[in-house]
Order: C-alpha cells, then sequence, then structure tokens
C-alpha cells in the first residue's frame, strides 16, 4: 500500500468520490428510487439504522504524539489467517441491481484490496464463480459464504457441499432475521425485485407449502416461523461441513455465550444494519458487552454504520477482531463497478491508518488505548 493519497484513493485518479458520504451521494443520484430503497432503507421508522452510524461518531478518541510508528501496520489474525487490514464487505444480496457486474465486481475489488468477503446466499452469482475470482489473487482476503437455514435441509447440506467444493474458509450463519423487518421505505417507493434478478445460488429449493390456517391462527406465528431455526440447528450445521461457522446477529451477551457454548467459531454483533427490528441499540454500544461476555473465547466481528477510518479503529479499540462493512459497498458498486468498490475499501484502509498514526497507535492490538475515557462522576 502507498501513502495516503497515492494510488486508486486519490479521488483525482478517476475522477470518484473522496469519502463514502460522496459516494452514497452519488449512488443516490444513480439508483432508480425503488432500488436505492432496498439498498439504504431500514425498518420501521429507521431509527437503529440512524444511530448505528450516530454511536459510531459519539465515541470520542485519543491522541497521543512523539511516539515511535515506524513498521506500524493494520494486520490482524483472523480465524488462522493473517489479514492486510480487519475490513470485510458484509454480506448482501442481489447486487446486479447496483451494478450489472454484482458481486464479481465485488469480488474483484476484494482481491485487489486484500479485504474479506462474505457472499450472500442470495447472490445474483454463484458461489463457484465468485470464488475464482477471489483464489486467483494471492493477496486476497478470506471469502466466506452467508447462510440461511432453509426448511429444505437436504438443499442446505447440498449448498454447503457447493461452498466447500468452491474453497470457501467459513461459514455465516444469520440468525437474526427469522422474518423480515417491517421495511417502509420499500413500500411506500412499491419496491418489487425485477423478475431478471435471481438468487443463483438458491436454484432448486424445495418451498413449504403453506399451513392450512384455522380461523384465528397466525400465518407468522403458526406458519412461517414453525421452519425458524433453533440452537439445536447450530449442532446439525456443524455436523455436516468442516468449515469454522460463525453466527451473525448476535446482539446479547447471553446468545453470545450460548454461540461459544454451541461450538460457533465466532460471532458477528450484527442488528441487521437497521433492517430487521427498529429501535434496537446501535452496535457501537452493543459490542463492548458481547466482547466482555466472550472474555477471548470467540472473535468478534462487528458491523452497522461504519463509513470512516475512525470508525474501524473505534471498533478494534472497544474489542473486535474485524469489521464488516455493507452498504458503502454498494454505493461503490453502483457508482463504478468493482474500482468503486476497491475505492470505499482503499478509503477506509487509508483513514484507518491516518487515525493510527494521529493517536500514536503502531498496530491494532494497541488500539485499547486510543479511546478518550470521559470523566468519572
Amino acid at each position: 500500500m502507498g501513502r495516503p493519497g497515492d494510488g486508486p484513493a486519490d479521488p483525482h485518479a478517476h475522477g470518484l468520490p473522496a469519502t463514502l458520504a460522496d459516494h452514497a451521494e452519488r449512488a443516490r443520484q444513480t439508483l432508480d428510487p425503488r432500488v436505492l430503497a432496498y439498498f439504504d432503507g431500514g425498518a420501521a421508522d429507521e431509527i437503529t439504522l440512524r444511530e448505528n452510524e450516530l454511536a459510531w461518531q459519539r465515541i470520542r478518541l485519543s491522541s497521543r504524539v512523539l511516539r515511535p510508528l515506524a513498521g506500524g501496520h493494520t494486520r490482524v489474525n483472523l480465524l488462522g489467517r493473517t489479514l492486510a487490514h480487519p475490513i470485510l464487505v458484509a454480506p448482501m444480496a442481489y447486487q446486479r441491481m447496483a451494478h450489472p457486474h454484482g458481486e464479481q465486481a465485488t469480488a474483484l475489488a476484494c482481491a485487489a484490496q486484500g479485504a474479506g468477503l462474505v457472499l450472500s446466499t442470495q447472490a445474483t452469482a454463484p458461489v463457484e464463480a465468485v470464488a475464482r475470482l477471489m483464489r486467483d489473487d494471492a493477496a486476497s482476503g478470506p471469502l466466506w459464504f452467508q447462510l440461511y437455514m432453509l426448511p429444505d435441509r437436504g438443499f442446505v447440506r447440498s449448498l454447503v457441499q457447493r461452498v466447500e467444493a468452491a474453497g470457501c474458509e467459513a461459514l455465516v450463519l444469520t440468525v437474526d432475521a427469522p422474518v423480515q423487518g417491517a421495511r417502509d421505505r420499500e413500500r411506500r417507493t412499491g419496491y418489487r425485485r425485477p423478475p431478471a434478478f435471481q438468487a443463483d445460488n438458491l436454484a432448486g429449493r424445495m418451498v413449504p407449502p403453506p399451513v392450512d390456517l384455522q380461523p384465528g391462527q397466525s400465518a407468522l406465528f403458526d406458519d412461517l416461523l414453525t421452519h425458524a431455526p433453533t440452537w439445536d440447528d447450530i449442532a446439525w450445521l456443524r455436523s455436516i461441513t468442516r468449515l469454522p461457522v460463525l453466527l451473525k446477529g448476535i446482539t446479547h451477551p447471553a446468545d453470545a455465550v450460548l454461540a461459544a457454548e454451541h461450538g460457533a467459531a465466532g460471532v458477528i454483533v450484527s442488528n441487521h444494519g437497521g433492517r430487521t427490528l427498529d429501535t434496537l441499540p446501535p452496535t457501537a454500544e452493543l459490542l463492548p458487552a458481547v466482547v466482555q461476555a466472550l472474555d477471548g473465547a470467540l472473535p468478534v466481528l462487528v458491523d452497522g454504520g461504519i463509513r470512516r477510518g475512525t470508525d474501524v479503529l473505534k471498533a478494534m479499540a472497544l474489542g473486535a477482531s474485524a469489521v464488516l462493512v455493507g452498504r458503502p459497498v454498494i454505493h461503490g458498486l453502483a457508482n463504478a463497478g468493482a474500482q468503486g468498490v476497491a475505492h470505499v475499501l482503499r478509503l477506509l484502509r487509508d483513514e484507518l491508518e491516518i487515525a493510527m498514526a494521529l493517536c500514536g497507535c503502531r498496530q491494532l492490538s494497541d488500539a485499547a488505548a486510543v479511546l478518550h475515557a470521559p470523566p468519572q462522576h
């Protein structure tokens, strides 16, 4: 990596935006309003969506000066691998709605920038095609596969076998969305996924027929949720795969402890980007209690509202092992395909290095010292 401002991260090099906020604004002008509502919207009044960003901004950093910084780096160790930096791309569905090259463009950018990629079950590209792009670059970050526990367990087993054969390094089971949140913004715009965009990795699954409900029964509790996964399903999933399984959507310390007891390889503190249950606390506030509850037993990752390199540093200071970034990647993708995603990732890494240097932090294992402690009352 060059100095901040060199190479692809120079916003003037290809006329690209200068910040992630600039990418977001340009994407708002580029995308169809209905598609934008899908990617950028949240649940209900979008309180959690807004608070995810604001919570990171409220955390203050402490600057130290005249400290030795030569030889500093952003490397981290995660699930047995050394990563160039702690920034991964979060799983996001139907990326071809943002750009014709979709997930394959995102994969190329991740490979070029040494970032990990968590591929969505609902990707508009087969896992094999994405994996080839990541495998072809030795400097690429890891490719993980995000999974939903579908009612068709035979299909889940075959999909996991495909994921393993493709070379993915971990499974990320989403556990916080047994039902979709009330997404008012999507309804207001009349969003409907265009039929041309299909989840390639879900082809051939069996969908249970609807239950013949009796008067007074709930279509949610008496039908859909009869297939919802439980803790018992974690053992089943682990029994059919050799890959480590991380649980995404952990917000409560007690669930983090249960994840460790059920053999998870890691947890991701996530409120689904504010897309499921509105008024959940922001992840910056949830992270410390989960880290404390696990006390080093598992790596803890976090997503939600990370928009600056300073946010990445704050997450690491609070005990995260890595961070995941979602919507900014979609914005970069919409604006300039693979180049736009690479620019977003490079901006975050450059800003992280700048923040570390200005805090006197030579490596991320020392990040805890960069937080400003408020006065005790």
